[in-house]
C-alpha cells in the first residue's frame, strides 16, 4: 500500500489554506505556502539525483527551512536524517558515513563544522541555510535557494499531490540516539509508525485546529519532530517556532504569537517559573506537557499554580516515534507518572530474566515495549538490533513500576543507578527532596566510585537567584528527609547544569565535576 506522511500537510492545505502553519519572528507561513515551498524543494532533490534510499542530512535550528527540507524529502521519497547543529565536525562525519548521506544541509553560524565533516567524507555536499534573508553563504558550500527552483505546481499537481508512491514501511527519517551508551546508532522510523504515533497522540492531548503549540523543543530531535510539528501538522494547527531558547523573550513569543499549547522538557518548564511574568496576558494557554525526562512533583505543583494549566507528562524514545505512554487528562492522571500506555502499544515491566513483575513501588524493572511505533532496527547495526529487541520486546534500557491502575512511574536509566553499600539508590528520588528545598532550581544525582561502598550519592545543584545554601546544609535537609543509604554524601553547586540539545540535563558530564 503506498503511503507517505507528507499526506499531512497536503490534507490541511486543502482544509484550511490560508491558517498559519509556522509563526516565526513574527511572520506567518501558511499550509499553502509551505506545501508550495516543500513541493519545490522535493523537484530540487530530485533533479539532484536524490530519489528513493537516499539520505539527506540536516544540520538545522527551529528555522522554516528545516519544515520545507523535511516536507520537501517526504514528498520525494528521501529519508531525513535531523543532527543536531551543535555537532563538530567528527560527529557529522560520523553521521554522514554510518548513514550514507552525501547531502547536507547547515546553518551559516555552523558551517565551518559541516564543511569539515564534509572534507573528511568524500563527495559530500553541504548547502547552507543564512540567518539573514538572502546573505552570502560561505566559500565552499551553495545556498540553500538553489533547491528551491522557480515556479508553482501546476493546478493538475496540486490536486494530485507532489508525493512520490512510498510505502508506509519505507523510512521517513533517520534520527541516531544519543550515543550515551556508545556510538550513536539510528533508529529508522517509517512513514506509517511516524503518522500514527503523531494521530494518536494529538487525539489524546486533544489538539485542537486553532492552537498555537510553542515550537521550543528542537525538530532535530523526535520530541520536537513528532510532539510538536507533526502533531500541529496533522490536526491543522500552527507552531510559534523558537530559533533560541531564552525564557524571558520566550514568554514575549507566547504573548505574541497567542500560544495555548506548551510542549517543553522540565528544564524548560523549570527556567519560565523562574522568569518574570508582569503585565504579559498568558491567558490563552490551556495544557502542557512535558517529556523527554522525568518532572519533578514540585515543578508541576509550582508551574501548575502559577500559570493555572494542567501539565501532563508522557514517556518516549527516539525508538518509539516519541510517545509510548501518555497521561490522559486532568481526571486521568498520576502526579509523578508518565501516564498509561498510548493506543496500540503494549508495555511490561520485567526482572533482568524478562519475567514481569507485578504492580508495585517494590518491584523496579526494565520497561519493554512493543506495538506499531517502535522500530524494528538500527541501521547498520545487527548487534545493537538483537541485543534491544529480545523476546518479542524493545528494551528501554529504563527502569520502573506500574501501579495497581497501570500507570508507569519511570525511575531512572538502568545506567544512572547508584549501588551504594549493596543499596539500590534511584537519582529521582533523591532529586525529588532537592527540588522541595527552597533555594534549588535545578538538581541532579550521579553515583561516584567508592572504595569502601562500590559507589557515593552525589548532588549537584543550581541555586534559585538571589537564593543562598551550602553543601552542608543541603547534606543535613536530605538526611532529615530521607532514609541513611539514600541521602548525599557530598553536594556540589554550580552556576547552571549542563543540558543538552534537547535541554535535558547531561548527568555524563557531571560524572566528571
Amino acid at each position: 500500500m503506498s503511503f507517505n506522511l507528507a499526506v499531512m500537510l497536503r490534507e490541511s492545505r486543502l482544509a484550511t489554506p490560508d491558517t498559519a502553519c509556522l509563526i516565526y519572528q513574527g511572520r506567518s507561513i501558511t499550509y499553502r505556502e509551505l506545501d508550495d515551498l516543500s513541493s519545490r524543494f522535493a523537484r530540487g532533490l530530485r533533479a539532484k539525483g536524490l530519489g528513493r534510499d537516499d539520505v539527506l542530512a540536516i544540520c538545522l535550528p527551529n528555522v522554516p527551512e528545516f519544515v520545507v527540507a523535511y516536507f520537501g524529502a517526504l514528498k520525494a521519497g528521501v529519508t531525513l536524517m535531523p543532527l543536531s547543529p551543535l555537532l563538530k565536525a567528527t560527529e557529522i562525519a560520523y553521521h554522514l558515513a554510518d548513514s550514507g548521506a552525501r547531502t547536507l544541509i547547515a546553518f551559516d553560524v555552523f558551517a565551518a563544522e559541516a564543511l569539515g565533516a564534509a572534507a573528511a567524507v568524500s563527495g559530500t555536499t553541504v548547502y547552507v541555510v543564512t540567518l539573514a534573508e538572502d546573505g552570502p553563504v560561505p566559500q565552499g558550500t551553495l545556498a540553500f535557494a538553489l533547491l528551491l527552483p522557480e515556479g508553482p505546481p501546476d493546478r493538475a499537481e496540486l490536486i494530485r499531490g507532489d508525493i512520490e508512491p512510498t510505502s508506509g514501511d519505507d523510512t521517513a527519517v533517520l534520527l541516531y540516539t544519543s550515543g550515551t551508551t556508545g556510538r550513536p546508532k539510528g533508529a529508522e522510523l517509517t512513514h506509517f509508525q511516524l503518522y500514527l504515533n503523531c494521530t494518536t497522540s494529538g487525539d489524546l492531548f486533544d489538539v485542537l485546529p486553532g492552537d498555537v503549540s510553542l515550537g521550543a523543543l528542537p525538530l532535530f530531535h523526535v520530541y520536537g519532530l513528532s510532539s510538536v510539528l507533526n502533531v500541529s501538522v496533522r490536526y491543522g494547527g500552527t507552531v510559534s517556532l523558537v530559533l533560541r531558547f531564552e525564557a524571558q523573550s520566550v514568554l514575549d513569543q507566547m504573548v505574541r504569537d497567542r500560544v495555548s499549547v506548551i510542549v517543553g522538557v522540565p528544564t524548560m518548564y523549570v527556567a519560565l517559573l523562574a522568569a518574570d511574568r508582569t503585565g504579559r496576558d498568558l491567558s490563552r494557554l490551556r495544557v502542557g506537557s512535558s517529556g523527554g525526562a522525568s518532572m519533578p512533583g514540585e515543578v508541576i505543583r509550582e508551574f501548575e499554580k502559577a500559570f493555572g494549566i494542567v501539565i501532563l507528562e508522557g514517556y518516549g524514545l527516539s525508538e518509539s516515534a516519541s510517545t509510548a505512554t501518555f497521561n490522559r487528562s486532568a481526571d486521568d492522571r498520576r502526579v509523578l507518572s508518565v501516564g498509561k500506555p498510548i493506543w496500540g502499544v503494549e508495555l511490561r515491566v520485567a526482572d533482568p530474566d524478562d519475567v514481569p513483575l507485578p504492580p508495585g513501588a517494590e518491584h523496579v524493572g526494565e520497561i519493554l515495549l512493543r506495538g506499531h511505533n517502535i522500530i524494528t532496527r538500527y541501521r547498520n547495526a545487527p548487534d545493537a538490533t538483537a541485543e534491544a529487541f529480545r523476546n518479542g520486546w524493545f528494551h528501554t534500557g529504563d527502569l520502573g513500576y506500574l501501579d495497581e491502575d497501570g500507570f508507569l512511574f519511570v525511575v531512572d536509566r538502568k545506567k544512572d543507578l547508584v549501588i551504594r553499600g549493596g543499596y539500590n539508590v534511584y537519582p529521582r528520588e533523591v532529586e525529588e527532596v532537592l527540588y522541595t528545598h527552597p533555594a534549588i532550581a535545578e538538581a541532579a544525582v550521579v553515583g561516584r566510585p567508592d572504595e569502601r561502598l562500590g559507589e557515593e550519592v552525589v548532588a549537584v545543584v543550581a541555586l534559585r537567584s538571589g537564593e543562598a545554601a551550602d553543601p552542608d546544609e543541603i547534606i543535613a535537609f536530605c538526611r532529615e528527609r530521607m532514609a541513611a543509604y539514600k541521602y548525599p554524601r557530598v553536594v556540589r553547586i554550580l552556576d547552571e547544569l549542563p543540558k543538552g540539545p534537547s535541554g535535558k540535563i547531561m548527568k555524563k558530564e557531571l560524572r566528571c565535576v
